[in-house]
């Protein structure tokens, strides 16, 4: 099977995404208000898991290898690395929740003033209070399985970059690249998906107010999210190369 073939065939997870938020939108009878509080519900629970398996995978791999490492002597050295791999892992995981979790908590203070969630005990506007974070969650978690599918490019190893469990200080510093950048998107992919998420966020509020929130218009958007664009970025580059 060609690598072209094999890349599109892959095509097929995006089209269930698709047909998963697609049906949930029209069985349910979502609404804009629907729409935009699943849109930043998967935001945050994809995009933190992301950030959350991005930053631990170099202190994953490490720990691995090393306890496969039966080398004498390496024991003290080992421990030394991972502990240094464990706090860093740690300093990073609590700033990027308070970055992250920041961006969404302001951004659910807009969806609150201008798309209130209604329900026994949820908060009818302003700043969002703890109920209505757990009705958004109660209502909209079935969303994120189709969340999780679109973005699963997130959550693979890479395979290509191995960790032998070194203790060197080139094996170090590769380590904590790794960890911050991943494999070429890193921490970013979170916030790109952010960005591209909320612009939805932002149609669909601009087609609330125009009156134009049909079916149709929803079908349109999220075809165009979870259309596999990477497919034709590869494309481009093999094309360049």
């Amino acid at each position: 099977m060609s690598a072209a073939t094999s890349r599109w065939n892959e095509a097929w997870w995006d089209a269930l995404a698709f047909a998963i938020g697609l049906g949930l939108a029209w069985f349910l009878r979502w609404e804009t208000a629907d729409l935009v509080w699943s849109l930043w519900l998967s935001s945050l629970v994809v995009g933190y898991a992301t950030i959350v398996w991005t930053i631990t995978r170099g202190l994953r791999e490490f720990a691995v290898k090393a306890a496969a490492d039966a080398t004498p002597g390496r024991t003290a050295g080992k421990a030394v690395v991972g502990g240094a791999l464990l706090f860093g892992a740690l300093f990073m995981l609590a700033f990027f929740t308070v970055h992250f979790g920041g961006f969404h908590f302001g951004h659910s203070v807009f969806l609150s003033s201008f798309f209130p969630v209604q329900g026994e005990g949820a908060s009818s506007g302003g700043w969002p209070g703890w109920e209505t974070y757990a009705e958004v969650v109660q209502r909209y978690w079935v969303f994120l399985p189709a969340a999780f599918i679109a973005e699963r490019a997130g959550f693979r190893s890479t395979p290509a970059v191995k960790d032998d469990g070194a203790v060197t200080a080139e094996a170090i510093a590769l380590r904590k690249a790794r960890q911050t950048f991943g494999d070429g998107s890193g921490l970013m992919a979170p916030y790109r998906n952010v960005v591209r998420m909320h612009l939805l966020i932002f149609f669909f509020a601009g087609a609330h107010f125009a009156k134009a929130d049909n079916f149709l218009v929803y079908a349109v958007v999220y075809a165009v999210y979870f259309f596999p664009w990477r497919l034709l970025r590869r494309k481009a580059a093999k094309d360049q190369s």
